[in-house]
C-alpha cells in the first residue's frame, strides 16, 4: 500500500490517492463478528483495486509507434544516402508490417524520383522520427514519380506482424523535367515502402498492371518508411 501511495503521488498528484489512502470505516454489525471483518475487507482491497485503476490511467498513451500500423526495414541493398550511378539496378528490401487494426489493401516498395522535392526539404531515414517522416513521405509520393516497384496484396489485423520482402528493378535517372519526364537531375531520389488501395488495369501492351493509390498516413493511422538516396 506504501509503494502504491508513492507512485501515485509521483506520476499523478495528491488528489488521486484518496481513494487508495482513505481508510474504509469497519461496520460493526451486533452479533456478527465476522461479517464486520469481511465488509471491512472487502472495502480495503476497494480502496487498493480503486488507486491501481488510477496508477494505470497516469501512465499516459503508449507511444504512437505503438498505436499505428508500422512498417520497419529489416534489410535492405540500400543504405540512407547511398550514391547509386545512373541506370537499372536491382533493389531488395525486406520490411514488417505491425498492424494495428483491420486493413487490406496493397504494400509497395518502390524506388521515386522528384523533380520538386529534394533530400534537403524531408527527413527519410528508417529509425527517424515516424511521425515526421510519415508526413514527409506523403508528400514525397505526390511529388514523384516511379522510378521502379514491387507489390504485394496484403490483409492484417491487430497485433499481426507480417514479414513481406520485396526484389524489383529501379532505374536512376539522370534527368526529369517538372512533369517527371528524364530530361535533368532529380532534386530527390528516395526508396520507400508504403501501403494503399489498388486496382488492376489493362496496359496498351496487353500486360496487366495495379494502379496503388497510397493510403494518408493520419487518415489511416499508418508509418510509412522510407531513406534518401543520392543520384548521380
Amino acid at each position: 500500500m506504501t509503494a502504491l501511495r508513492e507512485r501515485l503521488l509521483a506520476r499523478c498528484g495528491q488528489e488521486a490517492t484518496i481513494s487508495l489512502v482513505a481508510r474504509p470505516r469497519r461496520l460493526v454489525l451486533a452479533g456478527f463478528p465476522n461479517t464486520a471483518r469481511r465488509l471491512g475487507s472487502a472495502a480495503a482491497w476497494v480502496g487498493l483495486v480503486s488507486g491501481a485503476v488510477l496508477l494505470i490511467g497516469c501512465l499516459g498513451k503508449p507511444e504512437i509507434e505503438d498505436r499505428w500500423t508500422r512498417i520497419d526495414v529489416t534489410a535492405s541493398s540500400l543504405t540512407p544516402y547511398q550514391v547509386v550511378p545512373a541506370g537499372a539496378m536491382p533493389v531488395a528490401m525486406g520490411v514488417d508490417v505491425t498492424y494495428r487494426s483491420i486493413l487490406t489493401g496493397f504494400a509497395v516498395a518502390e524506388l521515386r524520383a522528384s523533380p520538386t522535392v529534394s533530400a534537403a526539404e524531408v527527413v527519410l531515414v528508417p529509425d527517424g522520427d515516424r511521425l515526421r517522416m510519415a508526413t514527409d513521405i506523403d508528400r514525397v509520393l505526390r511529388n514523384s514519380v516511379t522510378m521502379g516497384r514491387a507489390t504485394r496484396a496484403v490483409t492484417g489485423w491487430d497485433h499481426l506482424i507480417q514479414h513481406i520482402d520485396f526484389n524489383f528493378t529501379g532505374f536512376v535517372p539522370t534527368t526529369l523535367d517538372s512533369a517527371g519526364v528524364p530530361l535533368g537531375p532529380p532534386r530527390g531520389l528516395f526508396l520507400v515502402c508504403y501501403m494503399g488501395s489498388g486496382q488492376e488495369v489493362r496496359l496498351a501492351s496487353g500486360a496487366d498492371s495495379i494502379v496503388v493509390t497510397p493510403f494518408d498516413s493520419q487518415t489511416f493511422q499508418i508509418l510509412p518508411v522510407g531513406m534518401e538516396i543520392t543520384g548521380p
